[in-house]
């Protein structure tokens, strides 16, 4: 494979809670490790169909207000077509809409070039399926 594609998985167990993961520390070492003094782009996509990737800050309360948006937004309950598995899990196939799965973010000098308070994150409501995979990719000359 080409050095201008590198690519890895991360596994993260979520737990049973809705939550959003701060997945920052681990693309800023994929990029380390991979896309040392190099420009390019990093994705990061998150290939289920209940979960999505955000661009966000946390810390300071925006990840739960996140999850509480989204709550009111697509509220667990039996209002939703799709109804296998736990009540309301019918919203967690709405979340990508929403939320989508991937994010493409520049990278500078192998880098991740985010604003002073954004994190990328993992955002899953869905407590029956804890364990998620995200793939990194970097693209870059």
């Amino acid at each position: 494979m080409s050095d201008s594609f590198t690519t890895t998985v991360l596994n993260i167990t979520t737990g049973t809670a809705e939550t959003v993961t701060d997945l920052t520390r681990a693309c800023e070492e994929f990029l380390t490790r991979t896309a040392p003094g190099r420009d390019g782009l990093l994705n990061v996509f998150v290939p289920h169909a209940t979960a999505g990737i955000a661009v966000l800050e946390t810390g300071a309360g925006s990840d739960d207000d996140l999850l509480a948006a989204l709550h009111h937004l697509l509220p667990a309950d039996d209002r939703w077509q799709h109804r296998h598995g736990s009540p309301g899990h019918g919203r967690d196939h709405v979340l990508p809409a929403l939320v989508p799965p991937h994010a493409t973010l520049p990278v500078i000098g192998g880098r991740l070039e985010l604003g002073t308070w954004q994190s990328v994150c993992l955002v899953d409501t869905n407590t029956s399926n804890t364990n998620r995979q995200v793939r990194l990719s970097f693209f870059g000359g």
